[in-house]
């Protein structure tokens, strides 16, 4: 381990002070949101002792985040389904981009010693959507993935006591259709099931049967958002309907709604349902389910909760929560990590230099154009990072930093024009501010508040005093359901860029330093 590594290790414990939300109050309570970020359209199941979740990831790589967890309190990352998108020569940005392409709305189950991961991908630019089907034995992989003609809006993959495997999915109006017993092609075609005016944009529909009635969640009214509950006696309907939760009481406005159910061993019911919280995300909240007159009730009193006894797994486990902070000391990527685009693998590397993330410069004019950024999910109510950068090796053109990356984006970064490296404060495109920079290390750290939905820059040439520079990011949404993220980055104007090296990237609290 390096010794600043251990250091900042040591005084993180000493301290007693994460620098990243954590929902264990560890008195047997938990407390709401489950995660301050972007994990949207939750799916959850159990199998055996571990619960495992699944998220939306839209274009970034790798696709389909799952975590686990032994108490549904306390997740860490498993891994991805997808590794890469291979269909389309736009993932690696060549033609064009597929910025809010990729996977919309997974669902996850597992069947026969095997867990399946569906979700669909939206057309763009003329080309039609499709659904996808991702299979392992392994929630580790590797996953084998099946891409359908057909397209299948927010899909809930379900198999029936009877071997037979059906998808619910639409929005407004649903459908069920019926797959083959491998999950891996349709059998029969949609046949529709509901479309109820009342309920417009229901979708993020999921399908359970418990005690011989079909039950299909979804959502309506979508950011404002309110969860519908379906049920029947026969899969196909007829189905009557119930709002099952209409609360939007920790976040006025935006309400909680699409997410999955889960049973535990002890025969309860939770929901881990998700509230829109602008630039932050779509951030996962755990509800208590109370079966009422036969329906699932998320909350209390038709209220989510805001502190709870955790669920009763039948023991207690270790606070975790997925890991931000890296060290770069492995030689494969943390799972924290994604990609905004597939990347160019020859062009970054943990292994050239042991012990720090190298990026060589890739081509582009401005950064949403750079192939091999790095990113990682921003956090409320506060979330700080900062990455120490060698640049002693930068080329003629190239530009690189650290920031936060959506539409709009912003960032400092040393550039190199005309033989000479300034560091510069990049805000949405526009150079907001330039100083002369004449050393090989920088510290550039970007904090984040989600009171204002702002972002704060500043760096430092000796790693310990951090002057601002430039001008604060008002962080939005131009890239429609997908939050603001930490992104490192290495791009150039000129084909044959240098390459920089990244010591480490950092998670602090305010009162860690």
């Amino acid at each position: 381990m390096k010794r600043s590594a251990f250091i900042f290790l040591l005084l993180a414990i000493c301290s007693g002070l994460s620098a990243q939300w954590m929902p264990d109050k560890k008195n047997g309570t938990f407390v709401n949101p489950l995660m301050w970020g972007d994990w949207p359209d939750p799916d959850v199941i159990r199998v055996d002792d571990k619960f495992y979740f699944i998220s939306t990831s839209m274009h970034y790589v790798p696709g389909c985040p799952i975590a686990v967890s032994k108490d549904l309190v306390n997740w860490e990352m498993a891994g991805y389904a997808v590794p890469r998108y291979e269909e389309d020569p736009r993932y690696d940005m060549k033609g064009g981009d597929m910025y809010l392409n990729g996977s919309w709305a997974a669902t996850i189950r597992h069947h026969k010693d095997s867990f399946y991961v569906g979700f669909c991908t939206p057309g763009k630019d003329g080309k039609n959507g499709n659904f996808s089907i991702c299979t392992a034995k392994d929630i580790q992989g590797p996953w084998s993935r099946t891409i359908f003609p057909e397209y299948l809006y927010d899909p809930g993959l379900f198999f029936d006591d009877d071997g037979k495997v059906y998808v619910a999915h639409g929005q407004t109006t649903l459908y069920i259709t019926a797959l083959n017993s491998d999950a891996r092609s349709v059998k029969t075609p949609r046949r529709q099931i509901y479309n109820n005016r009342a309920y417009p944009y229901l979708e993020g529909s999921h399908l359970y049967k418990v005690n011989g009635k079909y039950y299909i969640l979804g959502s309506t009214g979508g950011t404002k958002g309110r969860q519908i509950c379906l049920r029947a006696d026969n899969i196909y309907g007829p189905y009557e309907s119930k709002v099952v939760i209409n609360d939007d009481h920790t976040y006025p406005g935006n309400g909680l709604h699409q997410g999955g159910m889960v049973q535990l061993k002890n025969g309860s019911w939770w929901f881990i349902i998700m509230q829109d919280r602008g630039p932050i995300g779509r951030v996962p909240n755990l509800e208590p389910v109370t079966w009422e007159d036969g329906w699932p009730m998320p909350g209390r009193n038709g209220k989510g909760v805001d502190v709870e006894t955790k669920p009763d797994v039948g023991g207690t486990f270790p606070v975790k929560i997925p890991a931000t902070s890296d060290e770069f000391n492995n030689h494969v990527l943390g799972l924290q990590w994604q990609w905004n685009h597939n990347p160019d693998d020859s062009s970054w590397s943990l292994t050239e230099r042991p012990g720090y993330l190298r990026l060589h410069a890739t081509k582009a004019a401005k950064l949403p154009e750079a192939r091999n950024t790095l990113t990682q999910r921003v956090e409320g109510p506060f979330s700080e990072g900062t990455v120490e950068l060698n640049i002693d090796k930068m080329k003629e053109g190239d530009v690189a930093g650290f920031g936060v990356f959506q539409f709009p984006y912003a960032y400092i970064a040393v550039q190199q024009q005309n033989g000479k490296r300034s560091i510069v404060m990049v805000n949405n495109d526009s150079t907001i501010a330039v100083t002369p920079f004449k050393k090989n290390t920088v510290w550039i750290r970007a904090s984040v508040y989600e009171k204002d939905f702002t972002a704060a820059f500043s760096y430092s040439v000796d790693g310990k005093r951090f002057v601002p520079f430039g001008n604060r990011l008002k962080m939005g949404l131009g890239l429609d359901w997908t939050a603001n993220r930490f992104a490192l980055f290495n791009f150039s104007s000129h084909e044959n860029g240098g390459y920089v090296d990244f010591n480490w990237f950092r998670r602090e609290s305010e009162k860690q330093r």
